[in-house]
């Protein structure tokens, strides 16, 4: 490796991505030999203990191109926490993460690049379009959008994980303890020069997207909870109202029946509607309540980020650990 040279890591994400691996080292090869008279390159695989040959085809990458490092999770810790890990392993001026989808194009890789070179410190893809169903489509707009709306901090819209960030980010990455990282809004809200470029996201070719409608729900969650506190204020502001209007009507029964001499008949029916109104009001809020307390749990219990069960990589040699223990050498 060129001492002189930067270095750029490659952040690759992976789980049952056997059919795309060398699809996409074929794609991103043209792409690092234009560039290698200026920067050196390595490719960070995070294997979410993939079921299927994936981490058998790393090997065999591997032994291809000793730029490829792997690290084997013990099991499924999620995606963020996939990209996460691939940070912290790496060791690059700049860090590029990459689907092994090919959903977002290599292609911008150089530009990214320049970007940074120009002072940015992130830079990141905003999806122009995708070729998805229009609920789902719908549904992701409606997300960015209302999760920008509620946190506190300024939140691009229609922004993945397809972003390249400099060292300093990092730096500052491994300096946070979030047992739920949502690291699309962390990054947002570090501040620094960010610049973004519009793109269209590509349609997946091979294999099966990974991500369940629970995951999308459950990474929608983690966004709006990691960075807004609005859920639990819009409880207690309606709590509060609640509670006003409900004293409003106890004054207004009370003076129709000693004022007004009002004999009001009994609702069976409105009773009903008023108690089940409140019960499901209670249940609402409550499990806005919960989920910060789940938050909280979580993050009390000082659990590793994730256990990385088995490497390929020379420079730190093959075996086991956590991935908070690794520093950029």
């Amino acid at each position: 490796m060129n001492q002189n040279k930067k270095l750029i890591s490659l952040i690759i994400p992976v789980f049952n991505e056997e059919e795309n691996i060398f699809l996409l080292y074929q794609a991103v090869m043209p792409i690092i030999n234009a560039c290698t008279d200026r920067y050196d390159f390595e490719l960070v695989f995070t294997d979410n203990h993939s079921i299927d040959s994936t981490y058998e085809k790393l090997s065999e990458l591997r032994e291809l191109d000793q730029r490829v490092r792997v690290f084997r999770f013990s099991r499924n810790f999620g995606y963020q926490k996939s990209i996460l890990t691939g940070y912290l392993k790496a060791r690059g001026d700049a860090l590029i993460q990459l689907d092994c989808d090919l959903q977002d194009p290599p292609e911008l890789i150089p530009e990214f690049i320049k970007h940074w070179e120009n002072g940015c410190a992130v830079v990141y893809g905003v999806r122009r379009s995708r070729k998805e169903s229009a609920i789902l489509h719908f549904s992701r707009r409606l997300f960015y959008r209302l999760a920008d709306y509620l946190s506190e901090d300024d939140l691009p819209v229609d922004v993945g994980d397809f972003r390249l960030i400099d060292k300093k980010v990092v730096d500052v990455l491994r300096q946070v303890d979030d047992a739920q990282p949502y690291l699309r809004g962390m990054i947002a809200a570090m501040g620094f020069k960010q610049h973004g470029i519009e793109y269209d996201r590509h349609e997946r070719e091979r294999g099966q997207s990974n991500f369940r409608f629970k995951d999308l729900v459950g990474l929608a969650l983690d966004g709006i909870l990691n960075h807004s506190i609005v859920p639990l204020r819009i409880a207690t502001f309606f709590g509060i109202s609640v509670t006003v209007l409900t004293l409003i009507a106890i004054a207004g029964y009370i003076a129709g029946k000693l004022l007004l001499g009002i004999n009001w008949p009994a609702g069976f029916t409105t009773l009903t509607v008023l108690i089940l109104a409140g019960i499901s009001v209670n249940a609402l809020f409550l499990g806005i309540i919960g989920e910060y307390l789940g938050r909280i749990y979580q993050q009390v219990k000082k659990r590793p980020l994730v256990i990385v069960e088995s490497t390929l990589d020379d420079h730190i040699g093959n075996g086991s650990g956590t991935a908070n223990d690794t520093n950029r050498k």
